[in-house]
């Protein structure tokens, strides 16, 4: 990496920590979110931790936490902070259905949006709000599936997936009983979304609500059937842009 990439890639890192730590009230409205799920003692995988705020949200519900990042200046990043708990173990790994190596494409500026799936970058091109959006740089980073981070760390209770369009891959190398998780979805790639939704009825889950954007508040109120979620999703206009569905086995 060249002196000007690692200056706005510095940029961009600093951007991310002001923006998730020093937002008024981001950390108590995710405390409130997480506490639905989350008891202390509790294992939590936080895949996709980017600068680690849900990390913080996850310990100061004395949760343990693998929190699960492929970027390698974001993992710099999480060692720092995170580096002397001894209940937060970082893996620098993608997520896939598979172990193996992975392309990730960079997003410089704005490294919240980098990711390993070639079509999210795809979908983003020319789309609404995306515009300044530009993947500069590619690595091959190490890629492993959530059952083999559960063969080494034991079984969550709780797994948050936030991985830029690859979230259906992510869930595709589960098949254990977790017991609730949550991933991102995109109104850029709904077939994401619902590719992810059918994976977690195949796995059991029965309840599901959502929450847009960074608001740390589920939609509905009450665990509703995949069915209602997917008719949901496929109703969010446009401007949405984001959010996560969270399924619980009930």
């Amino acid at each position: 990496m060249g002196v000007l990439d690692a200056l706005r890639t510095m940029r961009g890192i600093a951007r991310s920590l002001r923006i998730y730590y020093g937002a008024r009230g981001h950390g108590a409205a995710m405390g409130r979110m997480y506490a639905q799920f989350v008891r202390p003692g509790d294992l939590v995988f936080d895949a996709g931790a980017h600068v680690g705020d849900r990390v913080a949200a996850f310990r100061r519900l004395a949760a343990r936490v693998v929190a699960i990042e492929p970027q390698p200046a974001l993992v710099r990043t999480l060692r720092l902070i995170y580096g002397r708990d001894a209940n937060v173990a970082i893996e620098p790994v993608a997520l896939g259905d598979k172990a193996g190596t992975i392309e990730l494409k960079i997003n410089i500026d704005n490294p919240t949006v980098s990711t390993a799936s070639d079509e999210f970058v795809a979908a983003a091109h020319g789309a609404p709000g995306w515009d300044d959006q530009a993947w500069t740089r590619r690595i091959t980073v190490e890629m492993t599936t959530l059952d083999a981070l559960i063969a080494r760390h034991g079984l969550p209770r709780f797994i948050k997936i936030d991985v830029e369009g690859f979230e259906a891959q992510a869930l595709a190398g589960l098949t254990q009983p977790v017991a609730a998780l949550s991933f991102e979805f995109t109104i850029i790639q709904r077939d994401v979304a619902l590719a992810a939704l059918e994976r977690c009825v195949a796995l059991g889950f029965t309840g599901f609500d959502a929450a847009l954007g960074e608001s740390q508040a589920l939609v509905h109120g009450a665990w509703r059937p995949a069915e209602d979620i997917r008719r949901w999703l496929l109703d969010l206009p446009q401007k949405a842009n984001s959010g996560d569905i969270y399924a619980v086995r009930q």
